[in-house]
């Protein structure tokens, strides 16, 4: 059985939270085989919040951005479902995605994701993360280590190939800025 490697990028509109759009690009050396990926992506982003019943009891709630209205420091969960379509499995399969401008990434659910806080030129866990920036005098470029607030990108390498037919979900949390 031929296993085919795939990689996706998908963007959610900033504060226009409302609305996401997402393209599946394939490596070089498969487009000259395949014209068209298996492999499906469906993005989904949702407000959460904490919501106090009349018994005084908390609850979590997620909204679509466009039944509230969304405000600085709500909780945002981004989504991405990928559904390979195909007869065969889907190995080397990454979806990359840039941090909406209005959002600050929280967290990634998934523990092999990877981020970056430049760009997408240099990924990996944002504790192993530095960043360069200017000293308080502003005159010499010092290095510290990297926070939530300095997220770029977050991104998935699917450790494993994703079978024919198989559903995967992944997602990320942010806060509005």
């Amino acid at each position: 059985m031929k296993k085919r490697m795939f990689k996706a990028a998908f963007h959610l509109a900033p504060l226009a939270i409302l609305s996401s759009a997402f393209a599946i690009s394939i490596p070089s050396a498969m487009a000259q085989s395949s014209a068209r990926s298996p492999v499906t992506l469906t993005s989904d982003v949702k407000i959460e919040r904490v919501e106090t019943g009349s018994n005084g009891k908390e609850t979590t709630k997620l909204y679509a951005p466009g039944a509230v209205s969304v405000v600085p420091g709500d909780r945002v969960v981004f989504t991405l479902q990928v559904v390979n379509t195909g007869a065969e499995p889907a190995a080397g399969f990454r979806a990359t995605n840039p941090m909406p401008d209005a959002v600050q990434f929280t967290s990634v659910a998934e523990d092999w994701a990877e981020v970056s806080v430049d760009g997408g030129t240099i990924w990996g866990k944002l504790a192993t993360l530095k960043v360069k920036t200017k000293d308080a005098a502003g005159t010499a470029e010092v290095e510290r280590a990297a926070t939530e607030q300095d997220v770029t990108h977050v991104r998935w390498i699917f450790p494993d190939a994703i079978a024919a037919g198989a559903t995967r979900t992944i997602s990320y949390r942010g806060l509005v800025k």
